[in-house]
């Protein structure tokens, strides 16, 4: 009954400027991320209001060589049905699908995936989150196979696919000595389902008037 996240939210995602123009005026031309570490699964990442993250981010692609004019574009997102790790239910819930993809690694005799460090981070934040992202896309390709075979059997489904991915994130050390404020903490949106984005736009900078 809750599951679905009716709100309007705005992200922010960091790119290069080439990105951003295409995305404002090709807005349904959309490339998603499928890292094997991406934090959320794969699809389309937003900073939840947070465009400083956001540039950020970009300007950390650019100073690796990933990009080469640092942007933020941002987007009007409706997050539909949201498998929303702020929402106890879903953690309930991706464990229930890591205690699956377990049992089958480990009767085929391989080793689970491990979230590791990045070499660069001090912090020792894990942050390439490779078993988090096997574990996500584990669940929606589960979810998605059990939805085609009621529907074949029964002709409809009580499971649903994910529109949308959120989490909520800790890193990047204390905000200052002894806090217990990190000073990169936000939440990330990742869009499965493109109709969630309704919007793309350039951001404005704040005016006196």
């Amino acid at each position: 009954m809750y599951d679905v996240r009716p709100n309007i939210l705005i992200g922010f995602h960091g790119c290069d400027v080439s990105v951003a123009n295409k995305l404002i005026n090709q807005p349904d031309d959309i490339k998603i991320s499928t890292e094997d570490y991406d934090w959320l699964g794969h699809g389309l990442y937003f900073w939840e209001n947070n465009a400083v993250r956001a540039m950020e981010w970009a300007q950390q692609k650019k100073s690796r060589g990933k990009i080469a004019n640092p942007t933020v574009i941002g987007a009007v997102i409706q997050l539909g049905q949201c498998c929303d790790f702020l929402d106890s239910k879903f953690i309930r819930m991706i464990q229930y699908y890591y205690s699956i993809m377990e049992e089958e690694y480990k009767n085929a005799g391989m080793k689970l995936p491990e979230n590791i460090d990045h070499v660069k981070d001090l912090n020792k934040d894990k942050l390439l989150r490779i078993l988090d992202c096997k574990t996500i896309e584990f669940m929606h390709s589960k979810i998605g196979t059990q939805i085609e075979e009621d529907l074949a059997k029964k002709g409809y489904s009580g499971f649903k696919k994910f529109d949308s991915t959120r989490g909520v994130f800790t890193e990047g050390g204390a905000a200052f000595p002894g806090a217990g404020i990190m000073e990169k903490s936000h939440i990330q949106i990742c869009v499965r389902n493109f109709n969630c984005i309704k919007g793309f736009f350039n951001p404005r900078k704040e005016i006196n008037f």
